[in-house]
């Protein structure tokens, strides 16, 4: 079969994959590594395979068009968003009309609401893939009988057939992601060694937080690790693959959840050298064995983004953030501080119950500890994950249409409006925290001084010009939105 991938475009710097799907405020791109990881399975079945990968490169509809009409396939594969749903179907609409091929949407918006998207989709989509979709892709491009397909969500005539769900994938089975059909240099990062890719140690995820898609939609609360020698092994293949790239990003949510996993890992990577080429960066929570952060360091592990989340206690037993607290994140940021990790802080605005007061606090927080650097969104409600559905029942959800989930500039909005706090004022502590960690005349000279090579200077001149592009957007868009009146709307289903 002749398979297209599309990654649409969705206005400029439009971030797919990331956990909220909008414009960054650090205007970063991610990798689309789970896309390539289900291409490389059709590709290994000889499949013919093309990737379009239209939003990091801010690919015009037109240039998708024209890029996959040309390949001819008989299967659209679209990774479709909550904020981008209709543009998608649109875009998906145009190449159907222009092949007649079949099209199929994955991720989590479309795992959540598959009758809603077929029903809205109607005459477009044919296919919907539920969570894991690597093998439920491969089976429709073998041509199994549609009834037998696990995991997926058709069109019967006039009837929605949701076929039963697919069973977890051993992670080891899965081969490395088809990084030859992407180049490394389309995804920038102020925080990453310029270029980077991604890799995923694992799926699945021990705990329960109540905005997460992934746990809840995806893969699971199960944390499927694969193996030190197969994590490691593709960390060889990346570089042969790009031997261009400078760092390699661990982006499993709990890659250090395992201590022994993360001993394994280490181990392997330096029995064969890797870090002596190359570094490394990685997702971690606050609880984590501080006893494996040496070894870490040996291995080669430069940066820890880390989600402190909250500046106090009940913000993170709000959203269930299960094990932590504003203690054990002090005593992780000043042992890896001293450790000489450079330390990433994701911070949020908005938890159940937040007020201007604990606000504050978050903000508060984050100045004391000693981090590099720091992003701070507001707390968002995906459909089917339980914050959505607790959020939605007592009336705290602005949004009323998927398309409501961005600013008309594609930025993040805060979707939580609580009676004791506002969304325009969860968006203004965001403002005040980024502006009040970053303009200090400390952190400025912290951060002048990390310059170690042109890398370096080049990932600080991005890291700047992406604060001014926000500020300067956020002001521009605030007059426009001042001048005109706000649109008409559709009901989502319910």
């Amino acid at each position: 079969m002749r398979v297209a991938i599309l990654n649409p475009s969705f206005g400029e710097n439009f971030v797919r994959v990331a956990r909220w799907s909008a414009k960054s405020r650090g205007r970063v791109q991610r990798h689309p590594e789970y896309l390539l990881t289900a291409a490389q399975v059709l590709i290994d079945r000889g499949h013919a395979v093309t990737f379009v990968e239209a939003a990091a490169r801010n690919f015009t509809p037109e240039q998708s068009y024209d890029i996959v009409t040309e390949f001819i396939p008989n299967l659209l594969v679209i990774h479709a968003t909550t904020p981008s749903i209709y543009n998608d179907i649109e875009q998906a609409k145009v190449i159907k009309e222009r092949t007649k091929c079949k099209v199929a949407f994955v991720g989590q918006h479309v795992t959540a609401e598959p009758d809603n998207t077929l029903e809205i989709g109607r005459g477009v989509v044919d296919y919907i893939f539920r969570s894991e979709y690597d093998y439920t892709l491969r089976d429709l491009a073998d041509g199994m009988e549609l009834p037998k397909i696990l995991g997926m969500s058709w069109w019967d005539g006039q009837k929605v057939i949701h076929n039963p769900n697919r069973p977890e994938i051993d992670v080891n089975e899965l081969p490395s992601p088809a990084w030859q059909l992407v180049h490394p240099e389309w995804y920038p990062d102020g925080g990453k060694k310029f270029p980077f890719l991604t890799l995923i140690t694992g799926r699945g995820c021990n705990n329960a937080c109540s905005f997460c898609r992934d746990p809840q939609l995806m893969y699971g609360y199960k944390l499927r690790n694969r193996t030190a020698q197969r994590v490691v092994d593709e960390m060889e293949y990346d570089l042969k693959v790009h031997p261009q790239i400078r760092e390699i990003m661990f982006e499993t949510d709990t890659f250090a959840a395992d201590r022994q996993h993360v001993t394994d890992v280490c181990n392997e990577i330096i029995k064969r050298g890797i870090n002596k080429k190359i570094t490394w960066s990685c997702n971690m929570r606050v609880n984590t064995d501080l006893g494996v952060l040496p070894l870490m360091k040996k291995a080669g592990c430069r940066m820890l983004m880390t989600g402190f989340e909250f500046g106090y206690d009940d913000g993170l037993r709000a959203i269930h953030k299960g094990g932590v607290n504003v203690d054990m994140a002090r005593q992780y940021a000043d042992r890896a501080h001293e450790l000489g990790f450079t330390i990433h802080g994701c911070f949020m605005i908005g938890a159940p119950g937040e007020t201007r007061d604990t606000a504050r606090q978050t903000i508060n927080f984050a100045k004391a500890l000693p981090l590099d650097t720091i992003q701070i969104t507001g707390v968002s409600a995906y459909p089917g994950t339980s914050l959505y559905k607790w959020a939605k029942d007592r009336g705290y959800l602005r949004a009323t249409d998927w398309r409501e989930w961005l600013t008309a500039q594609k930025e993040q909005k805060t979707l939580l409006n609580y009676p004791q706090l506002s969304s325009g004022e969860i968006d203004e502590f965001i403002d005040i925290g980024l502006k009040e960690f970053y303009l200090r005349p400390k952190q400025m000279w912290n951060m002048f001084i990390s310059i170690r090579s042109i890398g370096d200077l080049l990932r600080k001149l991005h890291g700047f010009k992406s604060f001014v592009d926000y500020f300067f957007k956020k002001i521009t868009g605030q007059l426009q939105h001042s001048k005109v009146h706000k649109p008409t709307t559709q009901t989502i289903s319910t």
